[in-house]
């Protein structure tokens, strides 16, 4: 099922299939959130934005935003 990061729950956790390029920071490709990546949400802030995850071994906080255009297969 295709989702984006956006609309985990806190604990689920993806694999990233694909990433909008023109939309999405170069620091986030950097620090390795590509394709065939697997992804965790860790927690939301309090006002909903910024996401917490886990990618490539790093925790980032990314803009809900930003999120919702790196599209992800969800992991059960």
């Amino acid at each position: 099922m295709g989702t984006s990061i956006a609309n985990l729950k806190v604990g689920e956790r993806g694999v990233i299939k694909d990433i909008s390029l023109e939309n999405i920071p170069l620091a986030l490709l950097e620090m390795g959130c590509l394709p065939g990546e697997d992804v965790e949400l860790l927690q939301i802030a309090p006002l909903l934005d910024p996401l917490y995850i886990r990618v490539n071994g790093s925790h980032l906080a990314i803009r809900k935003e930003t999120a919702s255009r790196i599209l992800i297969t969800k992991k059960y």
